[in-house]
């Protein structure tokens, strides 16, 4: 299965498909940071709420550069699990090296600010929140990214109707007051708590609640896979 990740990344690489999603992402982060400079939590929060839907639509075209036949022959080859399990260790892979794109990206650029006095813990704990905001949205990025995908969804207007109404929908549903903020990933709970008072069981439900989420939708595109099998 190993090399199956392998060769759905060098795919993603060669292909030049993993272009576009990294273009979208610098734009994205550079229009974010370009308004001025913010507190490493703060800035960090809002990053991660931008690049969700970069993230989904990067799964998605990773999971569509493999041919029909060919994705046939990994299923005959290392299973019917290994198979899809392996398109999304691989998406994650390349969801966890944008996000450490995203992570050094505004120190690069000069849109964080950094620490005045050596003793202040502001800033290592806005990052660390801001690691654990991006890391939240990853799992969630890769699900809806998977629901969109050729395999699940078949045409691609299907696929850019998911990918659309699950970004848009995310952030709808995590607007303070929704009436059903349970539909959509925590992403902008998340942003709300790196910018506010980020207590313990608050990072803990949030990440619990992400981690359903996903693994809902997950069962989903699994449930489409076995469908049109």
């Amino acid at each position: 299965m190993t090399a199956l990740v392998r060769l759905r990344l060098a795919g993603f690489l060669r292909t030049g498909r993993a272009v576009a999603p990294l273009l979208a992402g610098l734009v994205a982060l550079g229009i974010l940071y370009g308004g001025g400079r913010a507190q490493p939590a703060e800035a960090y929060g809002v990053s991660a709420v931008v690049l969700f839907p970069v993230l989904a639509w990067q799964t998605k075209i990773l999971l569509d550069v493999e041919p029909d036949v060919q994705r046939r022959l990994a299923q005959v080859t290392v299973g019917v699990a290994r198979e899809r399990l392996a398109g999304l260790l691989a998406a994650g892979v390349a969801a966890l090296v944008a996000v450490a794109v995203a992570l050094a990206f505004p120190w690069l650029v000069g849109g964080v600010t950094g620490p005045v006095d050596p003793t202040d813990r502001s800033v290592p704990v806005g990052v660390a929140l801001g690691l654990w905001a991006h890391l939240l949205v990853v799992p969630a990025a890769v699900a809806l990214g998977a629901l969109a995908s050729r395999a699940s969804v078949g045409g691609a207007a299907y696929g850019v109707a998911v990918l659309a109404l699950g970004g848009v929908g995310a952030v709808v549903l995590g607007l303070t007051g929704s009436v059903a903020p349970w539909l959509a990933p925590p992403i902008m709970a998340a942003a709300r708590t790196t910018a506010g008072d980020a207590a313990a069981l608050t990072l803990l439900g949030l990440t619990a609640w992400a981690l359903a989420w996903s693994a809902a939708a997950v069962g989903g595109y699994l449930w489409r896979r076995r469908a049109r099998a």
